[in-house]
């Protein structure tokens, strides 16, 4: 009888043996399956912390969730509920609109280049007297300017001197005379001088080598080319007049919003000098060229001066207005912009969020212009975009657009 109990025992022992085993190694087999499967294991509220088994997380202690090959791939990220609500991340599915761009620019009031006169020197010679020495001085049309002293035109007057006395000589002579009178006139005109100097040299007694020319229009003194003492070959300038009824407005604006500017295009005018005052105003002048370096444009506005209260360096702002511009318009701070490319983040899948690069446009009031095609079924981080890229790059240890630079 006790045989046959210790033979039942040695039974029940190799069973119990048998089936503890095969558990176990079901155990260790789901274990190394999951292993497989996983790159590491992370914690949700910090994923920064990285291991390669099971456990707590140092910082929160919470339970390390393992990340999977399949979780993500190279340009998506994946929050949590916790982590997409403390990072205030909202998405929005965006569609075509109409806006009203109003573009506000500053600018220096400068000279119409268009309303300077230059008087230049008719005939070659020596600048003898400048009448007017300061610039901003006022000259007055038939105002004495400078004092020439000019080899040439001493032989003009002297030929118009000695013709007109040989008119009252009888026969041949005096028929030549008249002819000679005549030319000697037309080379003075084209010397400049008026036919009140050419008249005056027939009262004289003798011929003066020096000519005072006289200004042709009136305005401001802009600039002086010329010395006292100075030669001055014929056609060089001596100085420059200018006419402030009107200034021009040159600001420089940016390539992206030069898109929406066109001549003649209507802008209103303030001064910080003068609160009260605004003035309407044309684009004139948009410069075909951009400067590489600051990705500028320069545009001018022709601004009238009634009064001449406005002065040549004086500040402005232009406020251009473009009404009903169609186009997909987001938040500002939704475009994550790095030195040479513009991206924005799109939810994927609830949670997961992917960058997609985008041309951008115009900036209007708080929105900026997408010129990219986007997916209509998908819907874009509107909100935190900066804390969905900050994860990003501190999880991935890199930049979302890198290897891809427009």
């Amino acid at each position: 009888m006790m045989k046959k109990i210790q033979n039942y025992c040695m039974v029940l022992i190799v069973i119990l043996a048998f089936i503890g085993c095969n558990s176990k190694n079901k155990e260790n087999h789901s274990g190394h399956k999951m292993t497989a499967e996983a790159i590491f294991y992370s914690c949700s509220m910090d994923p920064e912390i990285k291991q390669d088994k099971p456990g707590k997380c140092p910082i929160c202690h919470m339970t390390l969730v393992p990340v999977k090959k399949s979780d993500e791939s190279p340009n998506e990220i994946k929050l949590s509920k916790q982590q997409i609500r403390l990072g205030n991340i909202s998405t929005q599915a965006i569609s075509e609109t109409r806006n009203s761009l109003e573009q506000n620019y500053t600018g220096i009031l400068t000279i119409n280049q268009d309303k300077v006169n230059t008087l230049s020197a008719r005939a070659m010679g020596r600048i003898e007297k400048l009448y007017f020495k300061t610039i901003g001085e006022y000259v007055n049309k038939n105002q004495p300017v400078y004092s020439l002293y000019s080899e040439d035109i001493a032989i003009a007057k002297q030929d118009y001197f000695t013709a007109y006395k040989q008119l009252a000589m009888p026969g041949d002579f005096g028929k030549n005379a008249q002819n000679m009178l005549k030319a000697a006139k037309q080379k003075l005109l084209f010397f400049g001088l008026t036919n009140a100097q050419i008249e005056s040299i027939k009262t004289k007694a003798e011929v003066s080598p020096y000519t005072i020319f006289y200004s042709t229009s009136s305005g401001y003194i802009s600039e002086i080319i010329a010395t006292e003492g100075s030669y001055m070959m014929e056609g060089s300038a001596v100085i420059k007049l200018a006419n402030l009824n009107t200034l021009w407005l040159e600001t420089q604006v940016n390539v992206n919003y030069a898109k929406n500017v066109h001549l003649g295009q209507n802008a209103k005018i303030t001064f910080p000098d003068f609160p009260d005052k605004t003035i309407n105003a044309a684009v004139s002048f948009i410069n075909p060229e951009i400067n590489p370096d600051t990705r500028l444009l320069l545009i001018r506005l022709e601004i009238p001066n009634q009064g001449l209260q406005l002065k040549p360096g004086m500040q402005a702002f232009a406020k251009l207005t473009q009404s009903n511009l169609k186009g997909l318009f987001i938040p500002i701070d939704a475009v994550i912009r790095e030195e040479k490319s513009s991206y924005i983040w799109v939810e994927k899948t609830p949670g997961v969020f992917e960058n997609v690069m985008v041309e951008t446009g115009a900036e209007i009031n708080g929105l900026i212009e997408i010129k990219s095609d986007l997916d209509s079924s998908k819907k874009v981080v509107v909100t935190g975009a900066y804390a969905v890229d900050s994860e990003y790059k501190f999880r991935k240890g890199s930049d979302p657009m890198e290897g891809m630079k427009m």
